[in-house]
């Protein structure tokens, strides 16, 4: 499929349902974006301003330092479904981690998630890697390989509850036993809502490729891009199945190139050290994605992939990663609801000038609350 046929780029936000979003840093240009009402004024702007998908992290706890990087946080299925209930067209995810909840339960859940949203709710499956988080909960991690096949058997459980005739499902492995699994209504989305999962470990890819509808993606360059995607759609055609793959950046714009890049080193000068050790310890231990990553890659939007300059600049980055083989973007901002209606009005009529998301359709300018 060429260029010209391929759908055009979705454009995500990696929401600020937790504290200090997303860089690890002391650096703000306002207060802190992560209360309920700051998430629904970002969700109707981002309506407004054209956007497709919103996208939360799961956190139990802080990562300490002088943010405690997180600490605050929203939980992601109560937290969609505020946002399902008030917005009509963004697709609206949670994010589950497999240690915590049980599949038949998370499908129970998603099932009327999507129900609320009439098809907009998607989850993100995570396998879990923060010992303190856990541990605090008295489960322990397994073992790499183990803990995605783990995974596996609750993704093949969710598909499971939500297409077969409810009341017949069955289901034996190590972790876990269904019988006569029954969640009753399915999803309104068919044959089930989008299931998504992040990471590029070799662990992961396979999973991916064999049970996922989109994979979320870390990469530490732009050019990058390409190999990762590649990979993952080579996989993902020997199941006879296709991959959707989207990345992570942070995107920052000013006026100048210059003006935005210094805004990047007022992030880094003012990082967290602790919180940012803390955080790449545990990334590093656990989850086997980040290999090649310095701490100021971690600090700089938790690990996202910096497209920084001015609106033209940032937008023929989009371009480009759009080029190489990324289907979505999961954007971090800065200053979320006002970097949220400025991308509408100064970077997607430039994506849409050149090819890379469809025309305005719905669009509406944002009203400046009085």
């Amino acid at each position: 499929m060429t260029q010209t046929e391929r759908e055009p780029l979705q454009l995500g936000i990696f929401m600020p349902n937790c504290s200090n979003a997303y860089s690890i840093s002391t650096y703000r240009t306002g207060p802190d974006e992560w209360p309920y009402a700051s998430n629904k004024r970002i969700a109707l702007a981002a309506e407004a301003a054209g956007f497709d998908f919103l996208f939360p992290v799961s956190r139990w706890r802080g990562f300490g330092g002088k943010t405690n990087y997180l600490g605050l946080s929203q939980e992601t299925m109560t937290w969609a479904a505020a946002l399902l209930a008030v917005t009509t067209r963004l697709k609206v995810y949670s994010t589950v981690h497999v240690p915590v909840f049980h599949p038949l339960v998370a499908a129970k859940m998603g099932a009327t998630l999507d129900h609320i949203g009439q098809g907009r709710w998607g989850i993100n499956i995570v396998s879990g890697w923060s010992r303190e988080e856990f541990g605090m909960m008295g489960i322990e991690l397994l073992p790499h390989d183990q803990r995605y096949a783990k995974t596996a058997a609750f993704i093949e459980i969710l598909k499971g509850l939500w297409t077969e005739e409810p009341g017949t499902f069955d289901y034996d492995s190590p972790w876990y036993r269904i019988t006569g699994g029954y969640v009753n209504p399915q999803p309104v989305c068919k044959p089930h809502p989008p299931i998504v999962n992040a990471g590029v470990s070799e662990d992961v890819k396979e999973l991916v490729a064999r049970l996922c509808d989109w994979a979320f993606i870390g990469q530490s360059s732009i050019e990058e891009t390409k190999g990762l995607t590649q990979d993952f759609k080579v996989r993902a055609d020997r199941y006879q199945r296709r991959v959707r793959c989207a990345g992570y950046p942070f995107v920052l714009w000013r006026e100048t190139e210059k003006e935005a890049e210094d805004e990047k080193r007022r992030i880094l000068d003012q990082m967290d050290p602790v919180a940012t050790e803390n955080w790449a310890r545990g990334l590093g231990i656990g989850s086997g994605s980040f290999d090649h990553f310095t701490l100021e890659m971690f600090a700089l939007g938790a690990g996202a992939l910096p497209v920084i300059g001015t609106a033209e600049q940032v937008a023929l980055k989009l371009k480009r990663l759009y080029e190489l083989g990324l289907d979505g973007v999961l954007m971090c901002f800065l200053s979320y609801y006002d970097d949220t209606v400025r991308f509408g009005r100064e970077i997607v009529p430039l994506l849409r000038q050149l090819g890379v998301v469809g025309e305005a359709g719905d669009r509406t300018e944002v009203e400046e609350p009085r």
